[in-house]
């Protein structure tokens, strides 16, 4: 059967993201095809980072692309909690407002935290305006897709790359909802572990598989009682072996049973799973096409999320105060608007974003130090040479940059980071003259920045900064006659 497609909405939106900015050739084309022509599991929460792979577009062009797709309609955006050991979607969110840092995976019946670096991923699944696809009504999948397709990814690999997914659907002789009353699962027995589990709730059961053959059918009844099922474990023998789960709670539930056998058991042991690349929460809260079109998106949670690593730099003006009473306000604020779009162009086409403006400073984030110590050093050469036209005006910066785990916030309706690097980071930048970087040693140790660095001077120096108690370790680079970045 030929796909549903809403051919009007579509050639609307279409429009809509081609005039949304200059795209490479073929770009939106690429995306129309895989609109028609993909399957349903192809439109559903679809990886950015591994959609560019494949269609080879760059994959900062692909998350705007698909940014800029979901702010017109072509998509719904998802945020995902990852499980790290079973790679199961614990929770999906239409928007950042419900991802939190702590939550509970149901098929490994353990708590866990995230932070917006790992396992937080941000997915597309196209617009049932566009074309409706089965995921769009989960309540009406087949127990198998539920499971396999709706609840689980195929993005958590074993050491050895294959999909948990994978290993998972070999191992499940039985799959099924559990409507009020009794259902039978039926499984053949093998030695080792019949695993009962759900992806919603704690429910589930262990029976060990052991000794001598089964001579004939065994039957084992089992309670299912939402939240847990009765008994939670037992012991069969290999055979063929009939569950009678009798579901008492008046409402659905769902069990699926992996026959686990004896060689593969130690795969339940691998605390954390390998992923494919995708889209971190971290990476999407440094991508500015991100904060300028969902300007509304907020984080709830009162402690705010984790981010493990990011790298912010900061950058102020060096003597605008004489600026000001040199020229008047409205030159000086005209250069110092200038500026700022300088600035904010040279971060973006680093990868990093605009956090916030404060007075003539700036703030930017960064996932990879080796980005910000490229936009730093970009940033004092683009000022030169637009000094080099004003003369008597010159708009002279200084930047500094430190790396650290950060605590994503919303302050004053502004998506923000708080904690000790946010203030490491604007001390180091206080300690900069004239044209110049310091940065610390979190961030030249960070792979690639030496090799950044090399055709420049840098200059060691200890500084002690307000309210950290240890004096810390400070690199000052001079970009004066530097070589071209």
């Amino acid at each position: 059967m030929e796909p549903l497609v809403h051919e009007k909405i579509l050639d609307e939106r279409l429009a809509a993201l081609e005039a949304a900015r200059a795209w490479s050739p073929r770009v939106v084309s690429k995306l129309e095809s895989h609109i028609r022509a993909a399957d349903d599991v192809s439109l559903f929460r679809i990886n950015p980072i591994r959609f560019a792979v494949e269609k080879n577009i760059a994959e900062a062009e692909t998350i705007d692309l698909f940014l800029h797709g979901a702010f017109l309609g072509l998509f719904e955006m998802d945020w995902l909690l990852l499980c790290s050991a079973c790679s199961c979607v614990v929770e999906s969110f239409g928007s950042l407002k419900g991802v939190r840092n702590q939550f509970h995976c149901a098929m490994c019946r353990t708590d866990l935290e995230a932070t917006l670096d790992d396992f937080i991923a941000v997915t597309f699944t196209v617009s049932p305006q566009i074309r409706p696809i089965a995921f769009h009504r989960p309540e009406t999948l087949t127990a198998q897709d539920f499971a396999f397709s709706y609840k689980l990814t195929d993005e958590g690999l074993l050491p050895d790359g294959t999909p948990f997914v994978q290993i998972l659907r070999s191992w499940t002789s039985a799959v099924s909802y559990l409507p009020p009353g009794t259902t039978r699962l039926e499984v053949e027995a093998k030695e080792g572990l019949l695993h009962a589990w759900g992806p919603d709730t704690d429910a589930g059961f262990d029976f060990r598989v052991e000794g001598g053959p089964a001579t004939s059918p065994q039957i084992a009844r089992i309670r299912y009682l939402g939240s847990r099922c009765e008994p939670a474990e037992g012991i069969v023998a290999p055979g063929r072996t009939v569950f009678e789960i009798e579901n008492d709670t008046g409402q659905q539930g769902f069990l699926g049973i992996s026959a686990i056998p004896v060689r593969d058991l130690a795969i339940l042991a691998i605390p954390e799973l390998d992923f494919l690349s995708y889209l971190s929460g971290s990476r999407l809260l440094t991508t500015q096409t991100f904060r300028d079109l969902f300007r509304s998106e907020a984080i709830r949670a009162v402690e705010g999320i984790g981010v493990r690593d990011i790298t912010l730099l900061f950058t102020d003006l060096k003597g605008s105060t004489d600026l000001y009473d040199r020229i008047g306000d409205l030159n000086a604020l005209s250069l110092v608007q200038q500026h700022f779009e300088r600035l904010r162009d040279v971060t973006v086409r680093h990868g990093g974003a605009i956090i916030k403006t404060i007075g003539d400073a700036v703030m930017a984030a960064f996932v990879n130090p080796v980005d910000a110590v490229r936009a730093a050093l970009t940033m004092l050469q683009d000022l030169e040479a637009f000094n080099s036209r004003l003369p008597g005006r010159e708009v002279i910066l200084k930047v500094g940059i430190h790396r650290g785990a950060a605590i994503a916030v919303t302050l004053n309706e502004r998506l923000d980071y708080f904690g000790q690097t946010v203030n490491i980071a604007a001390r180091v930048q206080s300690l900069s003259d004239a044209k110049e970087i310091c940065l610390t040693g979190e961030v030249l140790r960070a792979p690639g920045v030496k090799d950044i660095l090399a055709p420049f001077a840098v200059e060691q120096e200890m500084a002690q900064l307000k309210g950290v108690h240890q004096q810390v370790p400070v690199f000052r680079i001079h970009s004066a006659n530097s070589p071209t970045v």
